[in-house]
């Protein structure tokens, strides 16, 4: 009976996708760590501007004397800058593998849906991380700042209230939210798939359930300030 056997050039290719498949599974779970952590921040914002700008002068202070100031925020950076690379480098990688895979293959029609809107949906979601990071972190850009002041930038509840009061940046917000609850439902589930966690029917019942959960949390966490902003629920 004959054998098929892996050429060295095929061995290598297959544990690389491997590799890639696992490098983009824990980097995908150090982001739902984040994110989780961060939508809990911005709810602070419920309680308004004195709860809201503690919190964020408490991330600064985090740590300290063992830290200097800001440390922890810096830390917190570089494991997510690198998360962040590792976490790109292989999803493009795989992506254009599983393109020229489709040039010369049947693709199931469901499966290339899917693929298109992970990689859609994932430059949508690097797109808007820079802005954000330019809009509340690096450079504090206020879209409304002829309304609120141009100190609104010093005051981080202020700028966040002024940010939401301006619709087009709801809306910004709204569409990027609805690209990471779809990245979410689907990439949750496959990192327990590429972890070895949905071995059994049930266990890919619950792994489907996790990420439907996490992404309903994430995702409404992180919308609920916001729209309380933009209908004038909190000011």
């Amino acid at each position: 009976m004959p054998t098929t056997t892996l050429s060295p050039r095929g061995t290598t290719a297959r544990s690389t996708t491997i590799a890639l498949k696992l490098l983009m599974a824990v980097t995908g779970l150090v982001f739902v760590g984040y994110l989780l952590l961060h939508m809990y921040g911005n709810l602070k914002a419920l309680w308004g501007e004195e709860a809201f700008n503690t919190y964020a002068e408490h991330l600064r202070t985090f740590g300290e004397p063992m830290l200097p100031y800001g440390g922890l925020l810096w830390i917190v950076r570089v494991v997510l800058i690198v998360s962040l690379v590792g976490h790109a480098y292989a999803a493009y990688t795989l992506w254009s593998r599983a393109g020229a895979a489709r040039r010369t293959k049947y693709a199931a029609v469901k499966s290339a849906a899917t693929s298109q809107w992970m990689r859609w949906g994932g430059t949508f979601l690097l797109l808007f991380v820079v802005w954000h990071l330019l809009h509340f972190t690096i450079v504090k850009i206020s879209p409304n700042a002829d309304k609120q002041g141009p100190d609104v930038t010093a005051n981080p509840f202020q700028l966040v209230v002024a940010s939401f009061e301006v619709w087009w940046m709801v809306l910004i917000y709204v569409a990027a939210m609805v690209a990471l609850f779809m990245h979410l439902l689907h990439g949750v589930y496959s990192a327990q798939q590429t972890l070895g966690w949905t071995g059994t029917p049930k266990a890919r019942a619950r792994a489907r359930t996790a990420g439907l959960v996490i992404a309903l949390v994430v995702v409404v966490g992180f919308l609920i300030p916001p729209l309380s902003i933009a209908f004038d629920l909190i000011n």
